[in-house]
């Protein structure tokens, strides 16, 4: 994806660890006030969140948005399921593929664009554990050849 004026807020950086990521899609959010100016500060964790959907609309649930102290008692409920605005085909392609494969839709990562607040999603087929270590292995090999490969250039 091309950074054309993005600024990241939150990435989920466990989900590359615990699923193999398939096709991503761009949806926007359904915010408060309150829930863009924390995001705008940057306080969202998307560490535990996932995405619901039942054909026709699709939420973001368990997406922690901390309280905006200035917002006082028209403040939000942190971990409140928020509706995510995506085409009706895209919705039913993820349902599809929820149905079916028993995918998941996995929140990949949270940033601005235009000053607007979007969500990055990919479709996930979750990772057993020898699945993640042989990805652990592999990293640790390849981080020795290139540590091998450093010691000969010097």
């Amino acid at each position: 994806m091309v950074d054309d004026g993005l600024k990241v807020v939150a990435t989920n950086r466990k989900a590359a660890h615990d699923y193999f990521l398939g096709d991503r899609m761009e949806a926007g959010l359904v915010l408060r006030g309150s829930e863009i100016k924390s995001v705008r500060a940057g306080q969202v964790s998307l560490r535990e969140a996932y995405v619901k959907t039942d054909g026709q609309q699709a939420w973001l649930v368990n997406a922690h948005i901390a309280a905006y102290d200035p917002a006082s008692r028209l403040n939000h409920d942190p971990k409140r399921p928020r509706k995510l605005l995506l085409h009706r085909k895209e919705i039913a392609r993820a349902f599809e593929h929820v149905q079916q494969r028993g995918d998941t839709l996995v929140p990949i990562r949270l940033y601005l664009k235009r000053g607007r607040a979007k969500l990055e999603l990919a479709l996930g087929r979750g990772k057993r554990t020898y699945d993640k270590r042989q990805a652990v292995a592999a990293r640790d090999a390849r981080r020795e050849m290139e540590r091998a490969l450093g010691r000969r250039r010097d």
